[in-house]
């Protein structure tokens, strides 16, 4: 009986008018979304019987049949999918052998820390938070990255996703395109840079990006840091001791806080702290490579978003008293 039902629905959907009708009809759906998973290696016929679970309201037989009529059954991607609006059988299928899953996305921005980053992530719509109770270290580990710091490790982007993916596979594609862009800056290095390997480049970028939001002073900034570092003088930058400071930071620096040795004070310690202190952005990450070539030693903020570089300590005192002091 069942499979004479079968025959005399395909002989319906096969009619050329109520054929050409019904799989352009407007199928009626149980919420005003629905949300239609499809898992790898469901059937043609699962998938139908998925499709009307999910809210479809239509006879699973005659979706199936349709789907094996249109000679693409064994097209069907699997995935997340949402169903909205006028949804035909026809459109269904066209949506499914095309894989038009449903997607969101999360947009992590330049300069986050690494904790910042995971707050982002947790907020993000329907993002699986698998990493939520994982130490940072575990996290590294299971990225195949054990031993190193997160800290400037992920590469600031928009990343989709479908719903229901996990925060470490965004994590994941986040590395991976922080190194290449990190392999590609280094390639680029000027021949006289004294950074020594590309962790040395990626944790100067970090510092450069917490230091200016203007794009035009990066290069001129680089150049101060690379100026200061060939000659051995310190870095003397303040977003380091507040990175170091971490919690302890209330809001406002302290001349304590630059007294106050951590790894990451570059007012106590010469060099180049032991982490980056931020994910820099590509443009942070040239300039690093690539930065102005002068004689700029010090720089202090004009209180308009740009800088004043000078090449000597009595210029920059005058900078100082000027933007700063108002003097």
């Amino acid at each position: 009986m069942r499979r004479l039902i079968s025959i005399v629905l395909a002989v319906i959907l096969a009619a050329g008018g109520i054929g050409f009708w019904w799989i352009n009809h407007t199928l009626s759906l149980g919420t005003p979304v629905v949300d239609l998973s499809i898992e790898p290696g469901t059937s043609p016929r699962g998938v139908a019987q998925d499709a009307v679970d999910a809210g479809v309201l239509t006879s699973p037989r005659l979706l199936y049949w349709w789907f094996r009529l249109s000679g693409q059954s064994r097209q069907i991607k699997a995935g997340s999918y949402e169903l909205l609006g006028e949804v035909t059988p026809r459109s269904l299928l066209s949506k499914l052998v095309r894989g038009e899953e449903a997607l969101r996305a999360v947009a992590l921005v330049e300069g986050l820390t690494f904790k910042q980053f995971r707050q982002v992530l947790l907020k993000a719509e329907q993002l699986a938070p698998d990493t939520q109770w994982l130490a940072p270290d575990l996290i590294m580990q299971k990225l195949g990255q054990p031993g190193i710091s997160p800290e400037g490790r992920f590469y600031p982007d928009t990343y989709t996703y479908t719903k229901g993916s996990s925060d470490l596979a965004v994590l994941k594609r986040a590395l991976h395109a922080m190194q290449r862009h990190l392999d590609a800056a280094w390639q680029l290095r000027a021949a006289d840079s004294p950074l020594k390997t590309p962790d040395e480049l990626l944790t100067l970028a970090s510092i450069i990006e917490k230091e200016t939001g203007r794009a035009a002073d990066r290069p001129m900034i680089a150049s101060v840091f690379t100026n200061r570092l060939r000659i051995g003088m310190m870095l003397q930058t303040d977003p380091t001791v507040i990175y170091g400071l971490g919690d302890k930071f209330d809001g406002n620096l302290h001349r304590r806080d630059l007294l106050a040795d951590t790894p990451w004070n570059t007012y106590t310690r010469a060099g180049l702290p032991p982490t980056p202190i931020s994910m820099p952005g590509k443009a942070a990450m040239l300039a690093a490579a690539q930065p102005t070539r002068s004689k700029a030693l010090y720089f202090v903020a004009k209180g308009d978003g740009t800088s004043q570089f000078s090449d000597s300590l009595e210029a920059h005192n005058r900078a100082v008293a000027h933007y700063q002091l108002g003097q």
